[in-house]
């Protein structure tokens, strides 16, 4: 009985404590309700001028604009749709005429979201919560914005009719493909007005909203039709439409308008950047935002290197004897970035943005073939001891790889020419010396080297690894190569400087961060072989084309001639040219002989050099102090012999301690 007693003590103490601790509860959150809700944003009247917001600029880097996001179109609700206002609540809210403002249960699940689970900000959003948000022009995402949202979106409710929220709703919806609201969307997406569309057509619009780029049908049409038969399920299970309508409306055939200009940026580059601001902040920010971003890129560059891709893959169509009928033609991309900062001041994805918006300058995962040797030179130089006076045999290789056949890679000439210097080797592109290096060094130093360098795309730990037989970017070969340029210092490439809000206010400023990842002398010694890459080497057309500055760079050519790369720098600009077929097929000439960088790419590269460059003082590459420069003959790697009038003698730069005629394990 004393049990007993003590226990319904303990259960009214406890069930008086939970009173407590609920009241508590009650009195803190109702403090911190109108703790927030007093900075609350003051709702426009009429609501309609929510959307009155300015349109997002990006500025190129002369302060000229590039293009607009967010221009909309107002119109009344009787000039949508039917199917359109059905679609848009079956999938954004189905119960927006019977709650007043708030989904009370996905409002708990989300407030539990944010408040308790660490890194996480939940939504919960209801047509007028959604409206809400375009009155804050906050970046980041905080339970304070969240619980400001909710308690404007009960204010929108109070003051304004079911009709009025869902008028500033639709007209204030971004589409993608620069569509802001539903009459813009109808117009670009299919050359009507919001009022005319059909069923289908009102379906896959209203589906766009989630995810604008993911579900854009220029781009990515089976994912917009996916998307598009979920809203229709939606609109069954809402009473909207039948399964029979619905089942129909899947069927039909979808034909987008594809003649207004305005309905894509028209720009590889604009794609990009407008892809990182949205990974960055967010599609609200960026296309309801009325943000200013300032770019990176230079027009005047920009255009050079949209017409140097535009004559070179016309002279590759020449040599491959490709006629004006033929559908399949070979691809090419372009990247220049600023060796001093990173900014990237050109890019162009492919020879017509309108025939395939796809940007192989970012995207396209292509073998560099023997552009990547000087990753392979500069760790041999580091971890072996070695210099561009060190002698090599050019003989045949056989590798024995484990699990595998033996790894036996050819020259691209087919023959062998005995001894010579590494720098000779570089210069002529001899793969079986490069063989003989990374059997040496390791694959795992030569990937080392390149991922420092700023090659982001996984390599793989195998011997041909150096012979560049692991997919890399345009992209990421200029990032690679500028290190080079800067004789090891490494910038993280971007594509602009500065973001402000719609008030004028810095929300981002890009600084120039430095950091050292090569060794200087070492980094120099590779250039000056890539200098006479271009001087005398697999790059010599670059010169035969009439440029003349100081450079360095490397050819690549894939042994199936799928890839054909030309990458090379100035002390001041670093730019990599691809060219080739998007389905890997061979650049084969009109007389059967394969097509090489030195052919295809290198042409390319010095037309948009020769023009990004003409208002620049010439200079060349800083000499560490600590490097001497000695004559060296290419096949003893001793100073030339008086007598011997034939030899080939090379000039080659050394580091304190560095000797020829040195005896090298072979």
């Amino acid at each position: 009985m004393n049990l007993f007693l003590r226990l319904l003590k303990l259960f009214r103490f406890c069930l008086f404590s939970g009173l407590i601790l609920v009241s508590l509860s009650l009195v803190s959150g109702m403090f911190l309700v109108f703790y927030i809700a007093k900075d609350l944003p003051k709702l426009p009247s009429p609501l309609s001028r929510i959307i009155e917001r300015p349109q997002t600029r990006i500025f190129a880097s002369n302060g000229q604009v590039l293009t607009t996001l967010g221009e909309r179109k107002t119109i009344p609700l009787n000039m949508v749709s039917p199917d359109f206002i059905n679609a848009i609540l079956a999938t954004e809210d189905h119960r927006f005429f019977e709650h007043h403002g708030i989904n009370k249960l996905r409002t708990l699940k989300a407030l539990y979201i944010t408040l308790f689970k660490s890194g996480k900000i939940q939504g919960a959003s209801t047509i007028t919560q959604q409206l809400a948000k375009n009155l804050f022009f906050s970046f980041d995402k905080t339970y304070k914005r969240k619980i400001k949202e909710l308690l404007v979106a009960l204010q929108i409710e109070a003051s304004n009719t079911k009709e009025e929220i869902l008028h500033a709703y639709i007209n204030q919806i971004y589409f993608g493909a620069g569509a802001q609201g539903i009459e813009k969307a109808a117009r670009v997406f299919f050359g009507k007005s919001a009022l005319d569309l059909n069923l289908p057509e009102a379906a896959l619009l209203a589906g766009l909203p989630k995810s604008p780029t993911n579900y854009n049908p220029y781009r990515h049409l089976a994912l917009a039709l996916k998307r598009r038969d979920i809203v229709l399920k939606r609109m069954v299970q809402a009473g909207f439409i039948s399964g029979l309508e619905a089942r129909q409306a899947m069927l039909s055939k979808l034909e987008l308008y594809h003649g207004q200009s305005d309905s894509r940026t028209g720009s590889y580059f604009l794609d990009a950047l407008i892809n990182k601001l949205v990974l960055k902040y967010g599609e609200d920010v960026v296309y309801h935002g009325g943000i200013k971003v300032f770019s990176t890129i230079d027009t005047r560059l920009q255009s050079y290197a949209k017409e140097s891709i535009k004559k070179g893959l016309e002279r590759l169509d020449t040599m491959m004897g490709i006629g004006g009928q033929d559908v399949d033609r070979p691809q090419g991309a372009l990247v220049a970035i600023d060796t001093g900062s990173g900014a990237v001041k050109a890019m162009v994805g492919g020879r017509d943005y309108y025939k395939s918006e796809f940007n192989r300058a970012t995207k396209s995962l292509r073998q560099p073939g023997s552009s990547f040797k000087p990753f392979l030179y500069y760790a041999a130089f580091k971890d072996l001891g070695f210099n561009p006076a060190t002698v090599m045999t050019d003989k045949p290789v056989s590798i024995p790889v484990k699990g595998a056949a033996n790894w036996e890679p050819e020259n691209f000439s087919r023959t062998f020419s005995g001894n010579m210097i590494l720098k000779k080797a570089l210069t002529r592109s001899v793969n079986s010396i490069a063989a003989q290096i990374v059997e040496k060094v390791g694959p795992g130093a030569v990937t080392a080297v390149a991922k420092a360098c700023g090659i982001k795309s996984p390599l793989k730990d195998v011997f041909s690894v150096a012979l560049g037989t692991s997919n890399v970017t345009p992209f990421e070969m200029a990032s690679a190569y500028a290190v080079f340029a800067t004789l090891g210092v490494r910038h993280e490439p971007f594509l602009f400087w500065r973001v402000e809000d719609a008030f004028g206010r810095v929300v981002f400023e890009h600084i120039v961060q430095e950091k050292r990842v090569l060794d200087p002398s070492i980094a120099y010694q590779v250039v000056d072989m890539m200098k006479a890459v271009i001087e005398r080497g697999s790059g010599r057309s670059i010169r035969q084309l009439g440029f003349k500055r100081a450079a360095a760079g490397k050819t690549g050519t894939t042994d199936s001639y799928n890839d054909a790369w030309f990458t090379g720098f100035t002390p001041s600009l670093c730019t990599s040219v691809w060219t080739g077929f998007d389905r890997k097929k061979k650049l084969i000439g009109i007389n059967r002989i394969g097509i090489t960088g030195g052919k295809s790419a290198a042409p390319i590269w010095a037309d948009f050099m020769m023009n990004a460059l003409k208002s620049e003082p010439e200079r060349d590459f800083a000499i560490p102090d600590n490097i001497r420069f000695e004559m060296v003959d290419t096949k003893t790697g001793c100073k030339p012999e008086k007598e011997n009038k034939v030899a080939e003698v090379l000039r080659v730069p050394l580091k304190p301690g560095q000797h020829l005629c040195e005896k090298n394990e072979q």
